[in-house]
């Protein structure tokens, strides 16, 4: 069931319960028996499909720390903006796309920020001294990626991925050169 709903995710195809289920010659009722609810099948296909996709990020970076995990959240958000799957499940259903894709009390944004806490701590034994608890800085950089890359048109930063990134070298305490006026001379350490 789960490689069925995957493949129409991925081809960008409104994943419809009762088409699915007739598929695969399950009962509507017995796929809302395992998941719950079809938003939870579908958090649960994009919850992996990004798990799959940090790792994969994870494995082309060399560099460690914070750099590094700045480098793998780049890469991942980049992909994240040109992906087709993602667009096309905003397209075509924005507000349950939006609850799945980022509210805590579904599938997809817990696992998030449980991916992000998971590359902290592997970088934390590694030495990296993050500037806040893994799991509160995993949950700040997983909003970050809603506010910057899905939620916030009103702000003009929907799928601003270079100043996600800015953000989030400063979150990771990486010391960044200020911008625009008024900015100040980074101070010598």
């Amino acid at each position: 069931m789960l490689a069925a709903v995957t493949e129409l995710y991925l081809e960008g195809q409104r994943v419809d319960i009762t088409v699915v289920a007739a598929r695969l010659g399950l009962g509507r009722a017995t796929i809302y028996r395992w998941f719950g609810s079809r938003e939870a099948l579908l958090g649960e296909v994009i919850a992996r499909q990004l798990e799959l996709l940090v790792a994969r990020k994870r494995a082309e970076v060399r560099r460690r720390g914070a750099e590094g995990l700045l480098e793998v959240l780049d890469r991942v958000n980049r992909t994240l903006t040109r992906s087709r799957a993602v667009r096309r499940l905003l397209e075509q259903e924005r507000a349950s796309a939006m609850r799945m894709l980022t509210t805590s009390a579904g599938v997809v944004e817990p696992r998030a920020v449980a991916c992000i806490r998971t590359l902290i701590e592997e970088e934390m034994a590694r030495g990296y001294d993050p500037p806040a608890e893994p799991e509160t800085l995993a949950y700040a950089l997983v909003h970050l990626r809603h506010a910057f890359l899905w939620n916030d048109a009103t702000s003009g930063v929907r799928g601003d991925y270079a100043r996600l990134r800015e953000v989030s070298a400063a979150l990771l305490g990486i010391p960044t050169r200020p911008r625009g006026r008024g900015a100040r001379a980074p101070k010598p350490h």
